[in-house]
């Protein structure tokens, strides 16, 4: 009689589960208000239509939908825009985003920067897009908002983000596209930002120098999450010659230890 085999057979991996579908009409529809998020100026459905590769029907057919929503709104020459149903969303991601409430708590706890303009944004692609704000009056001729967006390569909060990156995945991130400069001292291709990015690394914190607005400059730290990998951007921007040198380095280790304090509330090991 035949003994049974003893080798034991090779483990296969479970297979893995596919992800459901996504609805056609809701991935459409959101394609389009990312694409609105995007765009300088107001889209005819036409023009959606032919940038998202989508038929002119169902284009018109979602603007319609979405402008009774008033998720965009519909202009007299027929164009589209954001509507005013999405700052419903923003204020409400605002109010119960985890990094939005630490920035509030930690500010209404006591820290105050004479002079200066504190912001927190987090990275979409190329762009930081603002969360949370507080405008000094100092800085009167520049406000920022939240929802405001705003190129990586030129912002402190970008760059303290870009430095968490490899060299090869900054550079991925602006292959196709490298932002048009916004002052004669932004960076002005990715050559210039990666000398940004090494002198920040070296350093421990970002600096926008007149990148984003003429006269203004600004310091940034990374928000660290549990994994220790950059959640939020936190800076301080303030008119360049207002402020002494002395002064400047106070103002920079009131971020790193406003950055710190966030980051261990948000589980980091700093």
């Amino acid at each position: 009689m035949a003994r049974a085999s003893t080798k034991k057979k090779p483990f296969a991996p479970p297979p893995r589960q596919k992800a459901p579908p996504l609805v056609p009409a809701v991935d459409r529809a959101c394609q389009i208000m990312d694409l609105m998020a995007k765009s300088a100026h107001a889209l005819t459905a036409s023009e959606i239509a032919r940038r998202l590769g989508f038929a002119k029907s169902s284009a018109h057919s979602l603007c319609t939908t979405l402008s009774r929503l008033n998720l965009l709104v519909r202009r007299s020459d027929q164009s589209y825009c954001l509507g005013p149903h999405v700052m419903r969303w923003a204020n409400a991601f605002s109010e119960r985003s985890d990094v939005a409430a630490e920035f509030a708590t930690i500010w209404d706890e006591g820290t105050q920067f004479p002079g200066a303009t504190i912001t927190l944004s987090v990275l979409e692609g190329g762009e930081v897009v603002y969360i949370a704000a507080r405008n000094s009056r100092v800085l009167s001729d520049f406000e920022f908002r939240a929802g405001m967006r705003l190129p990586a390569a030129f912002t402190a909060t970008g760059k303290a983000f870009l430095s968490y990156m490899s060299d090869y995945e900054v550079k991925r991130v602006f292959a196709n596209n490298f932002p048009a400069p916004l002052t004669a001292h932004s960076p002005k291709n990715v050559a210039q930002l990666m000398k940004d990015i090494q002198a920040c690394r070296q350093r421990g914190y970002s600096i926008d120098d007149e990148g984003v607005k003429d006269g203004m400059v600004c310091f940034g730290y990374p928000v660290l999450n549990s994994h220790n990998r950059p959640i939020a951007g936190l800076a301080v921007s303030l008119p360049k010659h207002d402020f002494s040198d002395e002064e400047i380095k106070k103002i920079v280790a009131d971020v790193r230890e406003i950055a710190k304090k966030m980051s261990i509330r948000l589980g980091a090991d700093v």
